[in-house]
């Protein structure tokens, strides 16, 4: 009964004049492995699902080469298992391509795969690697998607998908590499708020955080056993402070009372391919910072 009333109430509203109902925002983040995405935008995509709206993690790799013990199939199924356990902890779909990890080339069998995602996503927003990552993967998941970027709008590629009738607003995701060019933070989202959820969603990825990644890494730390220990162990390794040019871009956005507290961020490079929004675009299509005072 209460159900139907809250409906009806809601039903009447939407016929109010002046009245609109704001369409959620689609927003697709690709990465090359599954955890690449939770790394470098868990928390935006922890704040974008509170705020209702619709967000899909695609890892363009299955991570069948991601272990020192394990791989192939049985190291596949146990991955996509972990992106299942992100996508509840965080409230996103999660999606993960059967390619082989460690093996990606931009081809264009899988750029016609990226194309067709991005239209059934009907993404507003789509954020990815830059092409100057230091993993193979990683850089050619940025081809793929800047190769896709124009062609998502083209209705005779990857014809059994239809086209996107808007370009989408493309983004890279941070990294620390200087050449050719260093990363620039033309966005800045302050995720202090959230940060505890997005290293409980890396938690998930157990294969990666507590065995492949301390391993490769020469990680003398002795992992923790117990479940609160190992989250806390892995927020000292991962909730890091944001460096000075993304401290920066905070302050672009928040202004500098709010950047000068945050703690924690994640920020984005707009990509020239795509859509090319205005501040105020910007912001609708980034609504944690669509209303603020600035």
């Amino acid at each position: 009964m209460k159900t139907r009333f809250l409906t009806l109430i809601l039903s009447c509203f939407l016929f109010i004049p002046g009245f609109t109902q704001e369409k959620p925002l689609r927003i697709l983040m690709i990465g090359a492995h599954p955890d690449d995405c939770d790394i470098k935008s868990g928390g935006t995509a922890a704040l974008f699902s509170q705020l209702g709206h619709e967000v899909k993690f695609l890892s363009i790799t299955n991570g069948d080469a991601g272990h020192m013990d394990m791989g192939g199939g049985m190291l596949a199924v146990r991955r996509n298992a972990e992106t299942q356990e992100v996508a509840r902890r965080l409230g996103v779909t999660y999606e993960v391509l059967d390619n082989h990890d460690g093996e990606l080339m931009p081809t264009l069998e899988i750029r016609k795969d990226v194309i067709r995602k991005i239209r059934e996503w009907e993404a507003d927003v789509v954020i990815s690697h830059r092409t100057n990552d230091y993993h193979p993967d990683h850089r050619y998941t940025g081809v793929l998607v800047q190769d896709a970027a124009f062609m998502v709008g083209v209705p005779n590629i990857a014809a059994d998908t239809p086209p996107l009738k808007k370009n989408p607003f493309f983004l890279y995701y941070q990294d620390h590499f200087q050449k050719p060019n260093p990363f620039s933070p033309d966005i800045a989202i302050d995720i202090s708020s959230v940060i505890d959820q997005k290293i409980y969603a890396l938690d998930a990825h157990v294969s990666q955080f507590y065995e492949w990644l301390p391993w490769i890494a020469n990680d003398p730390d002795e992992i923790p056993k117990g479940k609160e220990e190992r989250i806390q162990w892995l927020k000292s390794k991962r909730a890091l402070a944001p460096s000075p040019s993304v401290r920066a871009g905070l302050e672009k956005w928040y202004g500098s009372e709010v950047s000068d507290k945050a703690q924690f961020a994640e920020a984005f490079e707009i990509c020239e391919y795509g859509s090319q929004p205005d501040e105020a675009e910007i912001k609708r299509l980034f609504p944690m910072l669509g209303n603020l005072e600035k």
